[in-house]
C-alpha cells in the first residue's frame, strides 16, 4: 500500500446492509473518511461519482480493535518453529533435532506450554540434539525461554540458565529482545504482512506493547506507506524518561503518520504468567521444581510500582499494568488507587486480570479501571489452570462478573500468545469453549453484544452517522451466530477512515 493510497478515502454507498440484531436493510454513505448518512435501503439520493456497493444483507459493524498485541513478535512467529502442539520436552527436542538436520545455523521456536508436560527441560537434552547450534525456544506466554549451552553462551546468560536451561521473566525478556534484532526493512515487511492479514479479519486498530522504543518504528513504517491499521504504542519503564524528553503523552498523534499512529499508555509488568508458574498468587502452586517460587514472582515490587505510576501520570502517560495472579491484581489496584485515589475513569487498564479476588471486582469498577482481557487465554490454559489454580478457577477469567460489576472490558489477543483475530477472542468470551470441548466455567461467558462492544475501542456495536468510517462488513450477524461461526466469521469488507483495506 502506497502513502498516496493511505491518504485517499473512498466515497461510496454501502447498500443493503444490516446492523447487529436487526433485519432492517440500510444504505450507508461514506465520504471524506466519515459516515455521512444512514437511511433505509433506497432512501439515499444518487450522487454523481459515488460508487454504490450492494452488500445483499450483510452486517455492518464498527471496525475491530485488538487491545493487546506484540506486533513484531506476532510478525516473526510465523517464521519460527511452531511449538504449540508439543506435549513434552522430548517432543520439542525432536523438532529441534529435525531443524538441525536440515542445516539450521540457529534454531528459534515459539509457543510451547510446558505446564502439563510429563518431563522437564534440561540444557543437556538440547545440547545432545543440537550440539554447537544455538537453540532458543520461547514459551507461548513469552515469559520463559528454554536454551542450550550454545545459545546461553552467545547471549551472555550461561550463569543464568542453570541445569534446566529455562530463563524466566526479565532474563527471558532480555533474550527475546536480542532475537528481535532483525533489519528494519525486513521486520517492517513482515509487520505489513501481519497488518494486512489483520485487516482481512475486520481489524482497524491495535495497541502494540512490543518491548522496544516503538515510536520510531511506527513513525518509520507510516512514513514508508504503512496504512493498514491504526496503532497506539506502549512505553515501558526503561523508556519513561526518553518519553518525557520527547514530550509523549497518551493520545497524541505522532508527526508524519497521517494520524494513524498515536501514543498509547505506560506498560509495566508486575508479575509473570500462569503457564510459567510465575503469576503472583495468594496461594502456592503445587508441585513446583526447586528453582521455582511457590507463589510466583513480583517483577516490580509495590514500593517501585507506585513511583513509576506517579512518574507516568506526571508526564501524561496513562497506565497499562500487567497483572495475572490474584496477589498481583490486588497490589496493582492498591498502587493505582494510591496514585489516583479518586479513580482513573477509563484512563487506566489492568492487562490480563486473569485471577482475581472477588473483593477486587468492585474496586475495579469504583476506580474506573479497564479490564484489558484476552478470552482465548482461558481456552489455551484451562487445563493448566485446573492443575495449578485448583479450587480457584471460579475466580479465573471472570468476564461476566467483571461486566456485571460495571467494569469496562476491552478484548485482545496478546499476539503471538493467541492469534491476532478479534473474532477468536469474541468466540472464546461468548462460548468459553474450543475444539468441541465442554464449556469451561460457562457462568463467566458474556453475551455476543458485550464481547463485540469490547472489541471496537469504544465505538459500540452499531455504526452511527458522523463517526469515523472505520468499518467492517461481515457475512453473519454476530449477535445471532453460533460460537463456531463467530470464531471463523467471514469478513467481506474492511474500511479504515473510509479507505478500503480489505475486500476492495
Amino acid at each position: 500500500m502506497s502513502a498516496a493510497d493511505a491518504a485517499t478515502p473512498a466515497a461510496l454507498v454501502l447498500a443493503g446492509v444490516r446492523v447487529p440484531g436487526s433485519d432492517a436493510m440500510l444504505d450507508v454513505h461514506v465520504a471524506d473518511g466519515l459516515v455521512q448518512a444512514i437511511a433505509p435501503a433506497g432512501g439515499l439520493p444518487d450522487v454523481a461519482g459515488v460508487e454504490r456497493r450492494d452488500l445483499d444483507g450483510r452486517v455492518l459493524v464498527p471496525g475491530l480493535w485488538d487491545r493487546h498485541v506484540h506486533m513484531a513478535q506476532w510478525a516473526m512467529a510465523a517464521r519460527r518453529i511452531g511449538l504449540g502442539a508439543v506435549g513434552s520436552a522430548a517432543e520439542a527436542a525432536e523438532l529441534v533435532a529435525a531443524s538441525v538436520a536440515r542445516g539450521a545455523a540457529e534454531v528459534v521456536g515459539m509457543g510451547y506450554r510446558d505446564g502439563l508436560w510429563p518431563d522437564r527441560q534440561s540444557v543437556g537434552l538440547l545440547d545432545r540434539v543440537a550440539g554447537d547450534v544455538p537453540v532458543v525456544l520461547v514459551s507461548g506466554d513469552l515469559h520463559s525461554c528454554w536454551v542450550n549451552t550454545a545459545a546461553a553462551r552467545r547471549h551472555g546468560l550461561l550463569d543464568r540458565a542453570g541445569d534446566s536451561g529455562v530463563l524466566r521473566e526479565d532474563d527471558c525478556f532480555r533474550l527475546v529482545r536480542e532475537l528481535d534484532d532483525v533489519a528494519d526493512h525486513v521486520l517492517d515487511h513482515w509487520v505489513a504482512d501481519a497488518a494486512r492479514a489483520a485487516a482481512a479479519r475486520g481489524v482497524v486498530g491495535i495497541v502494540d506493547y512490543e518491548m522496544r522504543w516503538n515510536r520510531d518504528d511506527w513513525a518509520r513504517r507510516a512514513g514508508n506507506g504503512f496504512g493498514a491499521l491504526r496503532v497506539r504504542f506502549g512505553v515501558y519503564t526503561q523508556h519513561l524518561e526518553r518519553a518525557a524528553e520527547a514530550g509523549l503523552r497518551t493520545g497524541d498523534v505522532v508527526d508524519g503518520t497521517g494520524g494513524l499512529v498515536r501514543v498509547g499508555g505506560y506498560k509495566v509488568i508486575t508479575d509473570g504468567s500462569l503457564n510459567t508458574r510465575t503469576a503472583w498468587c495468594l496461594d502456592p502452586y503445587p508441585g513446583l521444581g526447586p528453582d521455582e517460587h511457590p507463589y510466583g514472582v513480583a517483577n516490580v515490587p509495590y514500593d517501585e510500582l507506585v513511583p513509576h505510576l506517579h512518574r507516568a501520570r506526571e508526564i501524561g502517560l496513562d497506565p497499562a499494568v500487567h497483572a495475572i495472579g490474584d496477589r498481583a491484581n490486588e497490589r496493582a489496584l492498591d498502587a493505582l488507587e494510591a496514585v489516583q485515589p479518586n479513580g482513573w475513569h477509563g484512563r487506566a487498564a489492568i492487562e490480563h486480570a486473569q485471577l482475581l479476588r472477588r473483593d477486587d471486582l468492585d474496586r475495579f469498577a469504583r476506580l474506573g479501571i479497564v479490564a484489558s482481557v484476552q478470552p482465548e487465554h482461558a481456552m489455551d490454559d484451562r487445563d493448566i489452570a485446573d492443575r495449578y489454580w485448583a479450587g480457584r478457577t471460579d475466580r479465573a477469567f471472570m468476564l461476566r462478573d467483571l461486566a456485571a460489576a460495571g467494569v469496562e472490558l476491552a478484548l485482545g489477543s496478546d499476539a503471538p500468545v493467541a492469534p491476532l483475530d478479534p473474532w477468536v477472542a469474541i468466540a472464546a468470551a461468548v462460548g468459553r469453549t474450543r475444539d468441541g470441548r465442554a464449556p469451561w466455567h460457562p457462568e463467566q461467558a458474556v453475551e455476543a453484544s458485550v464481547a463485540l462492544a469490547a472489541s471496537t475501542d469504544g465505538a459500540g456495536t452499531v455504526v452511527r452517522e458522523g463517526m469515523t468510517a472505520d468499518l467492517a462488513v461481515v457475512e453473519l450477524d454476530p449477535v445471532a451466530a453460533s460460537v463456531d461461526d463467530l470464531r471463523r466469521m467471514p469478513v467481506a469488507l474492511t474500511m479504515l477512515g473510509g479507505r478500503i483495506t480489505h475486500g476492495g
